[in-house]
């Protein structure tokens, strides 16, 4: 084999392997959310422009709602979740609305208009649901007071909020 050949070669694994080394980062950083994992801590900024952290809220129950303001059942499930926020904060429960949108104006009159009673966190640069791994919307994920995650909802139909009434109530009883 000539030099000029084997040279040829080598730098040709050199690439694929880098090629695959950074496949193989990009496929560990966009594992899904799962139930019994940690919850990936992030901070974003509220309507009111203060900063809040998912860590800062370790000891409640904790349900993180991603959403857009494009997005018909997001709209279709947010008096729902406003009931339940309202029916279990007092017990040490938080909801989070994580809106995506690229425009927070936009965002905040939707939220503004649905009179959301919860905090509204704005991810227009959307890190926190690509960290997230959400490819559906809306996207519900209920965290415990350790800060594991205990369930993941894809999307959304009419009686879900059942389902998320009946989690809620379990994990502010534990």
């Amino acid at each position: 084999m000539s030099t000029m050949l084997h040279a040829r070669l080598h730098r040709a694994c050199l690439t694929l392997s880098a090629v695959a080394l950074a496949l193989g980062c990009a496929v560990a950083q966009a594992t899904p959310v799962a139930p019994s994992q940690k919850a990936p801590d992030f901070t974003l900024r509220t309507m009111d422009g203060k900063n809040l952290r998912l860590q800062e809220l370790r000891g409640q129950v904790v349900l993180v709602n991603f959403w857009a303001t494009w997005c018909g059942p997001c709209r279709q499930e947010m008096p729902h979740l406003n009931r339940l926020y309202d029916k279990y904060r007092a017990s040490g429960f938080v909801m989070l609305g994580v809106n995506i949108d690229d425009e927070p104006e936009k965002a905040i009159g939707v939220a503004n208009k649905l009179g959301l009673h919860f905090p509204v966190l704005l991810d227009n640069d959307k890190k926190v649901s690509k960290l997230y791994d959400l490819s559906t919307m809306p996207s519900t994920v209920v965290i415990d007071r350790d800060g594991k995650v205990r369930y993941v909802h894809r999307g959304y139909r009419d009686g879900y909020e059942d389902n998320y009434d009946k989690q809620i109530r379990e994990l502010v009883k534990e």
